[in-house]
């Protein structure tokens, strides 16, 4: 009897130590792709193209303006690929990745020059947060929001 209760707290124990060993074996996205799936954001708003923001933008996107507009997913392709937003040039500057399990938060600087629908050319200069999740092994954008510098 003793020496079956001692089998089965073995047991118990190596199951529960093999199931907290596979999730902290999961592996999340390094800086390294973070910065390139940024690399690929910051590109897209350069040349629209809604197959590549249907890969990068996640399904229960929030995207947040510096303007206050909160758009989803859908609305935010719209606005991009129709150019009712447009950059003609964008730079990010002082990036800041924090990667935590499968989620990067990552901070920026952006100055662009714009050529928004129905409006005179124009600059922007603001801050961002964007929040990227890796799912199915690609990172998606679940957040972004601006504020005016």
């Amino acid at each position: 009897m003793k020496k079956a209760l001692i089998v089965l707290t073995a047991v118990v124990i190596t199951t529960s130590c093999n199931q907290q060993t596979d999730k902290t074996n999961e592996s999340g996205p390094t800086e390294a792709t973070v910065a390139a799936a940024v690399a690929s954001f910051r590109e897209v708003m350069l040349n629209p193209n809604q197959e590549v923001f249907e890969e990068l933008l996640d399904e229960s996107l929030t995207y947040g303006h510096s303007n206050g507009l909160i758009e989803d997913q859908a609305t935010c392709i719209a606005s991009m690929v129709s150019g009712k937003f447009k950059f003609t040039s964008l730079e990010f500057s002082a990036q800041t990745i924090n990667v935590i399990g499968n989620t990067a938060i990552v901070r920026h600087e952006l100055f662009g020059h714009t050529a928004d629908e129905g409006k005179e050319p124009g600059t922007t200069n603001l801050k961002v947060l964007q929040v990227w999740i890796q799912k199915e092994g690609k990172l998606r954008l679940v957040a972004r929001q601006a504020v005016k510098i």
